[in-house]
């Protein structure tokens, strides 16, 4: 299998480049990513529950799919492939913020990634790939915020800073 190149960018998300996804990831360099959020008609969010095998952060709940662009690719054309490729279905996006983060992981590898955040709908069950997701659930944003506080061990790190994020955007006062 052919590593993926994710895109470096500058902190104005402008390329400034192209590496393979580990060295960018040994080497702390900001690249561009995506995180999706697919909401029901019931505001429950889809979780996922990351594959046994990932190389990190493995059976770590986090949001219904994440990853990095290609070369070429929008980011709403980026989320729709990866959502496809993970839960098994496709839906309209729409991305709602963008940010930067940097988060160290015990493993050497560090994600710093321009993250643009995009929402969906949808109101069935995924056709989870079970390569890269072990399960899925709906939680609603308030009992995942009181889960995070109880068990933050159970959540991936990007998850927890992006989550915060996300439910700030929606609940502005």
């Amino acid at each position: 299998m052919i590593e993926e190149n994710v895109i470096l960018v500058d902190q104005n998300d402008e390329q400034i480049g192209v590496m393979p996804k580990m060295e960018a990831h040994q080497k702390a360099l900001l690249h561009r990513a995506f995180s999706v959020f697919i909401l029901n008609k019931k505001g429950e969010i889809m979780l996922q529950q990351r594959a046994a095998d990932k190389y990190h952060s493995p059976l770590l709940w986090t949001n219904t799919c994440c990853s990095h662009q290609r070369e070429g690719e929008t980011n709403i054309q980026a989320g729709k492939r990866r959502l496809q490729e993970e839960m098994g279905f496709q839906v309209e996006l729409e991305e709602i913020f963008s940010f930067t983060y940097k988060a160290p992981f015990e493993n050497g590898l560090t994600e710093h990634e321009f993250d643009h955040v995009m929402i969906g709908t949808y109101n069935d069950e995924p056709k989870i790939n079970p390569e890269e997701v072990e399960d899925w659930k709906w939680m609603h944003p308030e009992n995942i915020k009181e889960d995070i506080a109880l068990f933050p061990e159970n959540y991936t790190v990007w998850f927890k800073i992006i989550f915060e994020k996300f439910y700030a955007h929606f609940h502005k006062e």
